[in-house]
């Protein structure tokens, strides 16, 4: 069964001006615009409130503001850039089926329209967090703050920090540890880049593995994502070896599954 429930917006209709032509984003055109809003209806059923819904009035002026105000080249970009966009402002809105068409496509043949149509959605991403160099706590509390201020991604459970031996090589100062847990629009790549942005910014090097660090901030898990290719594995390969790691996320996940073991946070801290 789908986790979630639908509010349905078929055939929105509106002009506006997108294409790689000049006639196409200078005289403007026809659109259409459907939409699959994903969301859990259930308490605003029973209380009969629409501030426990998704108000579709007021997301289809959204959308005609959005494809109204703005002029892309590519119906590829503007179904992207509308769907963060309706993510990222529509309370309650979890995921999103979008199709944008166009009826009056310049191809030169008759035909009914062309479309683009994309699936989008939050996830749900597990960060841990490290340092042992200079201002522990501060470099902890700014990457929080930072990973909190991205585009497209929302802290929404922060553990406490806890002081732990150095991992790997051990002729080195004492680490803070931490873990949190964010609801990212980004794919794990993207969200693989924009941590790795961070700790540029933070004085991160990488001269030694498993060395001295400003900040070290490593993907755990990432939805139930099993996945692995020579920049990232999800999850993480080593997690269920490392007290700072399975400490922290005990305190803020410990009945979360590990998708490969099948065992709770919990039970990977018992066996560590």
């Amino acid at each position: 069964m789908n986790k979630y429930d639908e509010i349905h917006i078929d055939n929105l209709e509106m002009f506006a001006n997108h294409g790689v032509f000049p006639e196409e984003n200078k005289l403007g055109q026809k659109f259409i615009i459907n939409a699959v809003l994903y969301t859990n209806t259930r308490t605003a059923g029973l209380s009969d409130d629409l501030s426990k819904s998704i108000d579709y009035g007021k997301v289809c002026h959204l959308i005609n503001a959005f494809v109204k105000g703005n002029t892309f080249n590519l119906i590829e970009t503007l179904t992207e850039k509308l769907a963060e966009k309706m993510l990222n402002e529509i309370p309650h809105l979890e995921a999103v089926d979008l199709e944008i068409r166009k009826p009056w496509a310049p191809v030169g043949l008759p035909l009914e329209s062309v479309s683009v149509k994309i699936s989008r959605s939050w996830h749900k991403a597990y960060i841990a967090i490290g340092s042992n160099i200079g201002n522990k706590q501060g470099y902890l509390d700014t990457a929080v703050k930072e990973i909190d201020n991205l585009d497209y991604t929302r802290v929404i459970k922060t553990s406490s920090f806890i002081e732990t031996e150095p991992y790997g090589v051990t002729d080195q100062d004492r680490f803070l540890n931490g873990a949190i847990v964010v609801k990212t629009l980004y794919t794990p790549h993207e969200l693989l880049d924009k941590l790795h942005e961070i700790e540029d910014k933070n004085g991160r090097t990488r001269e030694l593995r498993w060395g001295p660090r400003t900040l070290d901030l490593d993907i755990i898990f990432y939805d139930e994502l099993v996945y692995s290719d020579v920049n990232l594995i999800i999850p993480h390969v080593d997690m269920h070896n490392r007290d700072f790691v399975i400490k922290p996320l005990m305190e803020i996940a410990p009945y979360y599954r590990h998708p490969v073991f099948n065992k709770t946070v919990m039970e990977l801290d018992k066996e560590l």
